[in-house]
């Protein structure tokens, strides 16, 4: 990865993941926990009702399968690229 292009090609890969992470992370924890939580409040999951759920196993359940897709992606993105370690 020596020219300019190469790298800022990678980088701008690097962001948009970074993005959609982010979105999807907001959108589960804010979205679902707070937003939408009376339209997802008929809906019952482990005793409680989903917009609960969200607020307080979900988000932290999606953030670590985040933690892992956003690895499993990187990795990809760094053999694309030829700077895997």
């Amino acid at each position: 990865m020596s020219d300019k292009h190469s790298t800022n090609a990678y980088w701008s890969a690097n962001i948009r993941i970074i993005w959609v992470c982010i979105a999807i992370w907001a959108f589960v924890s804010y979205g679902c926990a707070i937003i939408f939580r009376p339209l997802l409040s008929g809906i019952r999951l482990g005793g409680t009702d989903l917009g609960f759920w969200f607020a307080q196993q979900g988000s932290i359940l999606v953030f670590i399968v985040l933690i892992f897709w956003y690895a499993w992606r990187m990795n990809r993105l760094d053999r694309e690229f030829g700077v895997e370690e």
